[in-house]
Order: C-alpha cells, then sequence, then structure tokens
C-alpha cells in the first residue's frame, strides 16, 4: 500500500508544479463558444456591420437625457439582413414600450438612450446591448442576462439607459432601431 501512495505522490507533485508554472492565463478554451464567436465576426464583416458592445445602467431615479427625437414603433424582431448574417438568433426584450433620446448630437458627443422594456422572462435583466453599424443604419439589441440565485425580477418592465460612447457615430444622418421581439423603436438622428 505503501508504494501506491509514493507513485501517487510521485505524479501529483510534479504535475502540480508544472501546471502551477506553465498555465495559460485567463479563461479555458471553450471550442463551441469561441468557435461559435469567431464565425459571428466573420460573417458581420463579411455583411459589412461593425459591433460594438456597451453596458446599460439600470438608473435608481427617474432623470431623462434630452430627448425630442419622433419615436415610432416598428415591428419586433431584427431587421432581415442582420437576422440572416449572425449565427444563432439573439435574445431580445419582449417589447419596447417607450425611448427617450435626443435627435440630434454632436459627433464628441457621447448619445443616451433611455428604455423602458417587457423582459421575456422574470428571471432575466438587461446586462448592456450590442450596436450594429452599417451604412446610415444602426441597429441597437439589449442584451439579457440571468439573474442569479434563483432571484427574479421584482416587474416585468424594466428601466435601462444605453449610452453610445463618443466618436462611435460619424457625422451624417442614421436610422436608429432598437430592437424587440414583439415590438421595436425606430428614430431618425443626424450627428453633426
Amino acid at each position: 500500500m505503501k508504494w501506491i501512495v509514493v507513485a501517487i505522490l510521485a505524479m501529483i507533485v510534479p504535475y502540480t508544479i508544472i501546471t502551477f508554472v506553465y498555465r495559460k492565463p485567463g479563461p479555458a478554451f471553450q471550442p463551441y463558444e469561441d468557435m461559435k464567436n469567431r464565425a459571428n465576426v466573420k460573417r458581420l464583416l463579411d455583411a459589412g456591420y461593425q459591433r460594438l458592445p456597451i453596458v446599460a445602467q439600470r438608473p435608481a431615479d427617474s432623470a431623462l437625457p434630452k430627448g425630442g427625437a419622433s419615436i415610432a414603433t416598428a415591428p419586433g424582431g431584427l431587421p432581415e439582413e442582420l437576422r440572416t448574417t449572425l449565427v444563432a438568433p439573439l435574445l431580445l426584450p419582449a417589447e419596447i414600450l417607450s425611448v427617450t433620446a435626443a435627435p440630434a448630437l454632436a459627433f464628441q458627443q457621447a448619445y443616451p438612450i433611455h428604455l423602458t422594456c417587457t423582459l421575456p422572462a422574470e428571471n432575466q435583466q438587461i446586462a448592456g446591448a450590442d450596436i450594429y453599424l452599417r451604412g446610415d443604419t444602426v441597429v441597437i439589441t439589449p442584451t439579457l442576462e440571468h439573474v442569479g440565485g434563483g432571484l427574479a425580477a421584482r416587474s416585468p418592465q424594466t428601466v435601462a439607459l444605453l449610452t453610445i460612447p463618443a466618436g462611435v457615430l460619424k457625422p451624417g444622418r442614421y436610422t436608429v432601431t432598437l430592437a424587440g421581439e414583439r415590438t421595436s423603436r425606430m428614430w431618425p438622428l443626424d450627428v453633426k
């Protein structure tokens, strides 16, 4: 029995030392997720899209950003060109109920968008958004994350503040679409 213990220790000690010295920092390679992300990026670039992730803030106060843009209701889902380009379908909020955004901004300004939406499930919340740019079209898709620990949202409706960083949108006239599953919102935007 003692030789078995000695053999196990003789293998475990060098293995542990080698693992700690030569281990690659960062997360481990996840073949399915990593390959899907690579394919997604390649297909978006081939179709002329640029994707930019942004973080959502869930404001505690009800202060709205400067509004004034004429917001119109649009059909739900992603535009056909973007939907067919993506490798996997995106999980979108059920409905975009309201949006407050400015109709114009300067090139050096950040662009805040205040939205109210209905979540598809009570164990999800808005974590951020992905912005898809192509020519004069901007498609914003809120990204959802699961609330951990068996918790649930207090209400099926949530409020979030999305801010497009300064310099992302070049001067010109854009059509912005905030995508939801059943209903989306659309408005024109002038960047000077």
